[in-house]
């Protein structure tokens, strides 16, 4: 069987078994073990062992944990509402009014949460019942919350920049400052567009609340106090080159449970339900690292990525031809998979070819979680679609169709750090010197 008929066997197999309702962590490996055991010498079941325990036993990925464990503390202090209170007074005289909450406190929490989801959620759970409170449109609110969550996977400290380092091979700490530019332009973009859209529906903004003199807004302003100094502690520590990313990490679970103690919301049973909540995701995640690891080795036997390498090397793409070809790819592939999934499914067998290509592998992790941003808004499996759908009890395509245009922007962000590379790469290079 030729290479072509061994590919579309074993995508065959993982869609079958995918479909069958069997966890992705699982159907990885059994798609592995039968594309060893059917077209390679080695025993399958030796190389499944050594695979995913040398996967689950890296010291670069206990910073994952960490951080989703970080995230769940987070989720159930007052954080969310302490941040509201301090960023509405600021957000009053801007077009589009308290609609800036969701992207500007979604980038806030993104620099400590890490995740897409926890992100949304958690700022959902804030803004969405205060802006219906005040009349603001339903549409606009909850397509600005879809969109602005993503920034939990470009704003440092990330989930998937960590899958994408650890199966890349490439620095953490690099991939971490480099999405510092990215996800401020990306929020700007989010912000720009909802001042635009204030400006042409001015009836449909309800009017600002009392206004408040400048040192009234700085008092309301403590309230962010808290979750900057978590900020400065995680990032400080990895860009003072004091911590590594894993380091880091141990500190925000430290900060995270200093600050849910000082306000009084850290109990037994918030400590418990956050490290169930966070146990159970890494558990998820770290089977779904290991199926893929052993999968990427089965391919490595097989020969799969190499002569996958050859034949898109064979046709000549442009560096932009290839990187249009795979955002299209990564955009159909979100509409089935979660973002952690096509991650580590896809960077095994595609670094070589970007490697060849001459990319560099930090700008590409950047582009990379730029087009799963985009998949977590794509119906049927659009994380933060769920998420929404979970918390408003609307119908997903109808939060697809008012969260479009931030896919839009979202594209056009691509677009952006592709003609200006150096949105990504200034920092990692200053980093370096």
């Amino acid at each position: 069987m030729g290479d072509l008929g061994i590919s579309l066997l074993l995508i065959a197999a993982l869609f079958l078994i995918l479909a069958s309702g069997v966890w992705i962590g699982l159907t990885l490996a059994g798609v592995a073990w039968l594309g060893m055991t059917l077209f390679s010498s080695r025993p399958a079941g030796d190389a499944m062992a050594v695979t995913i325990w040398g996967s689950a036993s890296s010291w670069t990925l206990t910073a994952l944990p960490l951080f989703v464990w970080m995230g769940e503390i987070l989720f159930r202090t007052r954080l969310s509402q302490d941040m509201f209170r301090g960023l509405a007074p600021w957000m009053q005289s801007l077009p589009g009014r308290l609609l800036h909450v969701n992207v500007a406190g979604c980038a806030i929490f993104a620099a400590v949460s890490g995740s897409s989801a926890a992100t949304c959620a958690t700022i959902g759970k804030m803004s969405l019942p205060e802006l219906a409170k005040r009349g603001y449109p339903d549409g606009i609110s909850i397509g600005s919350l879809a969109g602005a969550g993503t920034l939990g996977l470009l704003i440092p400290p990330s989930i998937i920049m960590i899958v994408y380092g650890v199966a890349a091979e490439v620095s953490i700490a690099q991939l971490f400052i480099a999405g510092v530019l990215p996800g401020i332009m990306l929020a700007l973009l989010f912000s720009g567009y909802l001042a635009a859209w204030a400006l042409r529906n001015p009836s449909l903004v309800p009017p600002a609340d009392a206004k408040l003199s400048f040192g009234a807004k700085l008092r309301e302003s403590r309230h962010l106090i808290p979750v900057v100094l978590l900020i400065v502690a995680v990032l400080g520590s990895i860009y003072s080159g004091i911590a590594t990313a894993t380091e880091a990490a141990a500190v925000g679970v430290v900060g995270a449970l200093v600050i849910s103690a000082a306000q009084g919301s850290l109990n037994w049973q918030t400590f418990r339900d956050s490290l169930l909540g966070g146990t159970r995701l890494y558990c998820m995640i770290a089977m779904i690292l290991a199926g893929a690891a052993f999968l990427t080795l089965a391919m490595g036997y097989i020969g799969l990525p190499r002569h996958l390498a050859e034949w898109i090397a064979s046709l000549g793409l442009s560096q932009f031809q290839l990187l249009l070809a795979l955002m299209v790819f990564y955009v159909v592939l979100g509409c089935f998979l979660d973002g952690i999934s096509m991650v580590v499914l896809t960077i095994g067998v595609l670094m070589p070819t970007i490697q060849k290509a001459g990319i560099d592998p930090v700008w590409f992790g950047i582009f990379i979680v730029l087009v799963v941003e985009m998949a977590q808004i794509t119906p049927p499996v659009g994380f933060n679609l769920f998420v929404l759908q979970g918390m408003t009890r609307r119908e997903i395509g109808w939060i697809a169709k008012v969260t479009l245009p931030f896919f839009f922007l979202m594209v056009v962000a691509v677009a952006l750090i592709w003609f200006f590379p150096q949105i990504v790469t200034f920092l990692p290079e200053q980093m370096r010197n």
